[in-house]
């Protein structure tokens, strides 16, 4: 049954409802609608102009119309006269095709089986500015766990992790990370489009409520050199009519033949999707670094799979599920979860073998394996497959990928024009 959003106002005292949409680029868009009109929003959509956002689009075309999903409504638990809905954009009748929410809803309705996802998403607390970190004592070469950082940012941690436990998502733990000043919360898993929207909201509502403390929170993926970078590992499982497809308490670390095919398909399509799960041309010195402050990157440089092994690309840290550890903070949230189900489910359907699981260090013995793939070096490598990718292009569509790459072109080529102290030092004398 469809939640008639103006009932629900008067019902829940809301005054105001964000009506949202999620660019190419992972920003969302949105418009503030007083209660009393939302009723025909919830009809119409809200207009926008979509050149003036990261769409391919001009500015002759007509409005984008952002038709709220009343399903996905949330009450801002620290301003709760405001209602959060993610919308569809639509355009003269249609869906806009490459738009990302909708993109993902078109790969799940090509499925016969749900994906569950859960995502670990990782950031920084910083100061305002965006120059430091926002605790200055939080200094330790191995910051990871560390109990007394995490107690200094007890105000900002436990208000979002309130915020999970009201919204009902299930929250679990909150920790410090690998890196100073970095932080990750963790809620339960849930079907793809459910953690795709949680993800989305989670983003804005962290940056919110670190913004209320007088501080600055970032998901880049390497907003300093010296420190971990990150992530946002994804954990995926396959269902279908209640039951796990992938568990298998007779298979190889408890994992079933068809779970096997999905990580063979994600491991095919790697390079294509390494554009969608590390999206900015700062993404690739988290994958590409040298060792931490703390000693490692923890984040994957080839395409590999292992057991409960966090220096590979895919982890099998139990049975029934895997970890996808190779997307970062930039990540739209929409394509990171359409781009894992169209490559494992091209695994399926063409029955790919994974090859023989890694059980050693990548990051010191990764060279001794003949044959090896590594992932992208660049935005621009990954771009060009993404591009020439058959399996993402049929899964995702024309439409998005043709968009996508031709914005981050622009991008790449943007990045291009800026030159560095690092270029003069190393070039003037030349």
């Amino acid at each position: 049954m469809t939640i008639d959003l103006a009932d629900a106002a008067r019902e829940r005292g809301i005054k105001y409802f964000l009506i949202s949409y999620t660019d190419l680029f992972g920003i969302q868009r949105a418009k503030l609608v007083p209660a009393s009109a939302i009723a025909g929003m919830q009809k119409n959509g809200a207009g926008f102009a979509g050149f003036a956002s990261w769409l391919d689009m001009t500015p002759a075309d007509p409005d984008v119309l952002a038709i709220p999903d009343p399903s996905s409504l949330i009450q801002l638990p620290w301003k709760r006269e405001v209602g959060w809905l993610a919308a569809d954009p639509w355009m003269a009748g249609k869906p806009v095709e490459q738009a990302p929410r909708l993109v993902l809803q078109r790969a799940m309705a090509a499925s016969d089986a749900a994906m569950q996802t859960g995502v670990e998403c990782e950031f920084f607390l910083i100061a305002p500015d965006g120059t430091a970190l926002a605790d200055g004592s939080d200094r330790q070469a191995k910051p990871c766990y560390d109990q007394s950082a995490l107690m200094r940012r007890y105000d900002v941690i436990t208000e979002i992790c309130d915020a999970m436990l009201e919204l009902g998502w299930g929250p679990y733990q909150n920790d410090h990370e690998d890196a100073n000043g970095q932080f990750e919360m963790n809620w339960h898993y849930a079907p793809a489009l459910t953690t795709a929207d949680r993800h989305v909201f989670f983003k804005y509502m962290v940056k919110a409520i670190a913004e209320k403390h007088g501080m600055r929170a970032t998901f880049m993926p390497k907003p300093f050199i010296d420190l971990t970078g990150s992530g946002c590992h994804a954990h995926v499982s396959l269902w279908r009519g209640g039951v796990n497809l992938f568990d298998d308490p007779n298979g190889e670390l408890g994992l079933s033949a068809t779970a096997y095919q999905f990580i063979g398909g994600v491991l095919a399509n790697a390079g294509a999707l390494c554009a969608l799960t590390n999206p900015a041309v700062n993404s690739y010195k988290r994958l590409n670094a040298p060792s931490t402050t703390s000693g490692s990157t923890w984040a994957p440089n080839a395409i590999s799979y292992g057991g409960n092994n966090r220096t590979h690309m895919i982890r099998i840290p139990d049975a029934g599920r895997f970890e996808f550890r190779l997307a970062d903070g930039a990540a739209n949230p929409y394509l990171l979860q359409a781009g894992l189900l169209v490559a494992g489910m091209d695994g399926i359907a063409q029955a790919r073998d994974p090859g023989q699981r890694l059980d050693i260090n990548m990051y010191t013995d990764g060279h001794t394996v003949n044959g090896i793939q590594r992932l992208p070096l660049n935005l621009l490598d990954a771009l060009r497959s993404l591009e020439g990718s058959a399996v993402l292009r049929a899964g995702l569509g024309d439409a998005l990928v043709d968009a996508y790459t031709k914005l981050k072109y622009r991008e790449w080529n943007d990045y291009t024009r800026h030159l560095t102290q690092w270029e003069r030092d190393s070039t003037l004398d030349c």
